[in-house]
């Protein structure tokens, strides 16, 4: 009896591993309790999309696949730029850090991880400023004359340099203003403490153990990783990762985030409904929404990225959407993604 216990065991890990790769076990929608038409209508419509950039559509529930879409050319093992839902990757790489004691706290000034770091006020600047995007730089990504845009980045022969140069404009912890430069700076730090670039500690402590074998983040002068961006995965990397989050921290039976940290990266922290139609908070580089769908309020968290690259995690449902698309730049892009993530929410049953 035990033989057979080990060959099932053996048998289920070669099929969870097999390439590298997890294969979900598949449930049906009618046994997830969502609607199967529903989805049909929303492979259809999506699949006649004028624009023909939305990329890839995952659904989970309960840790299985219920349905999985691609378009307009991409398939499961088509890598995607993901964008800006790439910082909270980086975010989730920091608390692997300070669970591994690489960093000492979310309350560390960000001077003791950065050597030659201007003490112009910078030095008041602390890991949870960075995360809420409070630090206070000069920093404004939609204004090209801001000091601290996205876009001077990317004219840089040395990108630590150049953000060092920006200026400070309010005191750290006051103000949230979103801005690439604070991610820059967080995966900066993991790789000073962890002493490789973010991509290789990323591949190591998180990618590996969730099966990702393969990916691309951009390297920037001299020397960095993105940490802010530009990190492309498959659509089904979202979802294992939105996977990780549902689950506290925990996939396949192994814990590889503090249960604490997922806790405290979703938590309603910081108001930003004023200035962001699409979500209500900002926690640790991770938004909260209440989404209204008849007469249920569904709390969801997510990743985002420019053109509408989502990682929804809505945990009162046992969910994950994970989304891809290369809509960028452009306003319907996010519209697309929320109505996508509305319909699938209409669709399900508690």
């Amino acid at each position: 009896m035990l033989r057979t216990c080990l060959c099932q065991l053996l048998i289920f890990a070669l099929r969870l591993f097999a390439n590298g790769q997890v294969d979900w076990p598949q449930m049906q929608p009618d046994a997830a309790r969502i609607d199967r038409d529903a989805l049909t209508a929303l492979s259809r419509d999506l699949s006649s999309d004028p624009h023909k950039d939305i990329k890839g559509l995952v659904i989970l529930r309960d840790n299985q696949v219920v349905a999985e879409y691609y378009f307009n050319g991409d398939d499961k093992n088509t890598l995607h730029d993901i964008r800006s839902a790439t910082k909270s990757i980086t975010a989730t790489l920091t608390g692997i850090a300070i669970q591994r004691h690489l960093i000492g706290s979310v309350d560390d000034s960000i001077s003791k991880y950065l050597p030659g770091l201007p003490h112009d006020g910078k030095q008041e600047i602390t890991i949870r400023d960075l995360l809420n995007m409070r630090s206070g730089v000069d920093v404004n990504d939609d204004d090209p004359s801001s000091p601290g845009n996205e876009s001077r980045l990317d004219t840089s022969a040395d990108w630590i340099k150049t953000v060092y140069a920006v200026p400070m404009k309010s005191r750290p912890g006051e103000e949230y203003v979103y801005c690439s430069i604070n991610a820059f700076i967080l995966g900066a730090i993991v790789e000073n403490t962890s002493k490789q670039n973010l991509d290789l500690f990323a591949e190591q402590v998180l990618f590996k153990p969730l099966g990702i074998s393969a990916y691309k983040w951009r390297r920037v002068p001299i020397n960095r990783t993105a940490g802010q961006g530009n990190l492309s995965i498959t659509t089904r990397d979202e979802a294992r990762i939105g996977e990780l989050y549902l689950n506290g921290g925990e996939f396949n039976g192994h814990r590889l985030i503090d249960k604490t940290w997922v806790e405290k990266s979703s938590e309603d922290q910081i108001p930003i409904s004023s200035t962001d139609p699409y979500a209500d908070y900002y926690g640790y580089m991770w938004y909260s929404k209440i989404e209204q769908v008849g007469d249920r309020t569904i709390p969801v968290h997510f990743a985002s990225g420019n053109g509408g690259n989502k990682i929804y995690i809505i945990p009162s449902l046992g969910m994950v959407v994970a989304i891809t698309s290369s809509a960028y730049n452009q306003n319907y892009g996010q519209r697309r993604s929320q109505d996508i993530l509305l319909k699938v929410l209409a669709a399900t049953r508690p």
